[in-house]
Order: structure tokens, then sequence, then C-alpha cells
């Protein structure tokens, strides 16, 4: 029995594990993140794109707070979550990398 959850237990590691070097490894994802951000071109995306939902300053609105976002979540996570539209209601979003570059920069300012 205590085998069965040991290899229960690995089993979903190396998927989780699995996942993240899936998310890391994307093409898209890289590109972001060899590129130099500017976060005041972010914050017009940001007011454009995202604070219907999050607020204008991004402390919550429809959506949830993204106050010291990049305390909580990794940019790879983040970026992820911007284009990924699994998080209904927020729709799938894919800016060009420079453009998610800028609003990943300014999420960091939150």
């Amino acid at each position: 029995m205590i085998l069965l959850l040991l290899v229960i237990i690995l089993l979903l590691l190396c998927s989780l594990v699995g996942v993240y070097l899936y998310r890391v490894s994307d093409p898209y994802i890289q590109n972001v993140l060899t590129i130099q951000g500017d976060p005041q071109r972010g914050h017009a995306i940001f007011e454009i794109n995202c604070a219907g939902c999050h607020g204008v300053y991004g402390d919550g609105n429809v959506g949830p707070s993204l106050q010291h976002i990049s305390k909580r979540r990794s940019d790879v996570v983040l970026i992820q979550q911007v284009i990924s539209g699994e998080t209904p209601p927020m729709p799938k979003f894919q800016p060009n990398p420079q453009d998610m570059a800028d609003l990943l920069h300014y999420l960091k300012t939150l």
C-alpha cells in the first residue's frame, strides 16, 4: 500500500515537472524572456487590455488583484496565464513578444 502511494506521488511529481519543462521550452515564452521590457509601454498595454477587469492600478475589480503578482508567480507562469486562456473569464491574449515583455515588466512594478 505504501509502495503504491509512493508510486502515485512520484508520477504526480513527474507530471508537474513535465508540464513546467514544456512551458519553459515554449519558443514564444523563451523569446519574451530574452527581451528587455519597457514598463511604460506595458502600462499602456495593461490599461487597454487588463484594467477593465483587474483595475486601473491592478488592485482588482472583476478579476483578482495583481498587486505584488511577481512575488507570487514566476515570469513563465505569468506569461502562460496571459496567453493560455485557461482561466475563464480571462480571454486568450497573445501579444507580440515585445508587447508581452513590456506587460510583464509593468506587472513587476505593481
